[in-house]
């Protein structure tokens, strides 16, 4: 399983008003560093021809994360067989190694021109493994 890691510092805009990190924000992010991942790996042919739509999406908080936080977010795929893809995302505190949430998101892939699942190629698969 290959791995793939953002940092973040937790800025001003990121909390709430109980000045911990707002939990849409970690959605955000979870988001944000799949498309990362994906864009990292796959060619601009294959980007131009398929995309991927998120079907469900769990999330655990753990510990809260605050002003100036240094955030280490580290993702891979867990399984991928048919046209979806399980994608896990793992949220800590940098400085503590302190886990703060984590992820499990189903994505679908979908073909560009038909707008239809399309079945995940080995050659996709391999390049997340």
């Amino acid at each position: 399983m290959q791995t793939f890691e953002k940092h973040h510092i937790v800025e001003q805009e990121d909390l709430d008003h109980l000045n911990h990190v707002n939990n849409v924000r970690y959605v955000q992010w979870v988001q944000d560093i799949a498309e990362a991942h994906w864009k990292s790996k796959a060619s601009e042919d294959i980007q131009e021809s398929f995309f991927w739509v998120l079907m469900k999406h769990t999330i655990e908080y753990k510990n809260e994360a605050i002003l100036g936080d240094v955030l280490k977010m580290v993702t891979y795929v867990k399984k991928s067989e048919g046209v979806t893809s399980i994608r896990m995302v793992e949220i800590y505190d940098e400085n503590t190694n302190k886990l703060l949430a984590t992820s499990e998101t189903t994505w679908c892939f979908m073909n560009v021109s038909s707008k239809r699942p399309a079945r995940i190629p080995k050659e996709i698969v391999d390049l997340f493994n």
